[in-house]
């Protein structure tokens, strides 16, 4: 069982100790609620440029030679992302060095340096990361069906930008984003796995104290109301990537509907042995990548279906996978369908958390996004607790009206 530690340091940021039983690794992360949907229209891009940023040092770690270089000699995987909901930069390492690495991490990610000359040097990176996006039609599938599903809300941006705007933002701009979203009450440090070595609160105190005391000035957009489109993107191949987005009437806020909206997705298409896997991907054969998602961010919930498949097919297989969605809404799944789909889940959470980093990742996600507890015992055990009628309620109230993208050779009205 983890055993679970919470205070709040003196610059507002909450400290959260998960101290896991029989792991030598420790992750060490810090999270801020400051994702793309936090950025204003002409600010699209900024929160994943400024993560890119932080990384070419700070004050004692003054480039990113000593960032990286003061990682791989303590044996530690550094890293971070950027997601619409926020940015987190995380270290692993055995656990004798984690002093080193929160000295490490809280440097560069609380007091860095974001010299223009690296940010113009950067600058040319991350476009080169937009333009690698866009020559993938996987990816620009995802950046479609968010459009499709959430229009011009900020939701329905990409997280990476537009080019234009990378090639406009200024240093200023990008410190006045950072002081408005990386607020410590919108925030929260994360301490996962052995805490064996963790320092004395005094050393915690001084080197999470690195992020300065700020009161948060911004706040993200409401998600606006489901109104359902179809885009597609016009690609002369052989292949189509499609993307379908409904709308669950689950309330994000409550953790047990969420587990519920799991395993729903879990039988819908989280599995080979799922419907969709079955009989569009093994039946079928119209597919060789066909999956569903679910998310669920701080105030809407998303259902989102996915295949990768020869052109030709694209029409024939969204036509049945939005019949099989239809069945389970009308029909319900099957009891042994749900327990096999909830032992899965909740088996694969248990697998995931295995790894420090992953338990991190999902305190973060608890904490920042959704405000509730951290504790990854009652996150499987949420799992566990899923009923067959908990998921025929998820079922029941998966919308009608679904948003549609594709990239390939189609039309929208294919998709009608």
């Amino acid at each position: 069982m983890a055993k679970i530690h919470s205070s709040t340091l003196p610059n507002g940021l909450p400290l959260y100790r998960v101290d896991l039983p029989g792991t030598r690794a420790v992750t060490v992360l810090v999270a801020f609620e400051a994702g793309a949907r936090t950025e204003r229209e002409e600010e699209n891009g900024m929160a994943h440029f400024l993560e890119h940023l932080v990384f070419k040092g700070g004050e004692k770690y003054s480039d990113y030679r000593l960032v990286n270089e003061t990682a791989e000699r303590m044996g530690g995987v550094l890293n971070a992302y950027t997601s619409h909901d926020l940015v987190a930069f995380h270290i692993t390492t055995r656990a004798e060095v984690v002093g080193e690495a929160i000295d490490l991490l809280t440097d560069f990610v609380g007091r860095p340096k974001v010299d223009q000359e690296e940010l113009d040097r950067e600058r040319g990176v991350v476009i080169q990361e937009i333009a690698r996006a866009n020559d993938q039609p996987s990816v620009m599938a995802e950046h479609l069906i968010d459009r499709a599903a959430f229009g011009e809300h900020p939701l329905g941006r990409p997280v990476l930008g537009p080019e234009e705007h990378l090639r406009s933002f200024s240093r200023d701009a990008i410190l006045a984003f950072r002081r408005r979203q990386w607020a410590g009450s919108r925030g929260g440090a994360f301490l996962v796995g052995n805490l064996e070595h963790v320092p004395e609160n005094q050393e915690l105190v001084e080197t999470f104290g690195r992020f300065p005391s700020i009161q948060a000035d911004g706040a993200y957009e409401p998600a606006p109301t489901f109104t359902p489109q179809a885009l597609v993107e016009e690609r002369d191949s052989n292949q189509s990537h499609l993307r379908i987005s409904y709308r669950p009437s689950i309330d994000p806020r409550d953790q047990g509907q969420r587990a519920a909206l799991t395993v729903y997705g879990t039988l819908l298409g989280g599995s080979m042995g799922s419907r969709l896997f079955d009989e569009i991907r093994e039946q079928r054969g119209l597919a060789y990548s066909v999956y569903s998602v679910d998310h669920a961010f701080a105030d809407v919930p998303i259902l989102q279906l996915s295949a990768g498949l020869e052109s030709g097919k694209c029409v024939e297989a969204y036509t049945r996978m939005r019949e099989i969605v239809d069945e389970l809404r009308a029909d319900g799944p099957r009891e042994e369908e749900v327990e096999r789909a909830r032992a899965y889940a909740a088996g694969r959470r248990v697998l995931a958390f295995e790894n420090t980093n992953a338990v991190a990742r999902h305190a973060a996600t608890q904490t920042v996004v959704h405000g509730q507890e951290v504790d990854p015992d009652a996150a499987i055990a949420m799992l566990d607790e899923v009923g067959f009628d908990d998921v025929m309620d998820v079922a029941r109230g998966i919308s009608f009206e679904a948003s549609v993208a594709c990239v390939g050779p189609h039309e929208v009205a294919e998709f009608a």
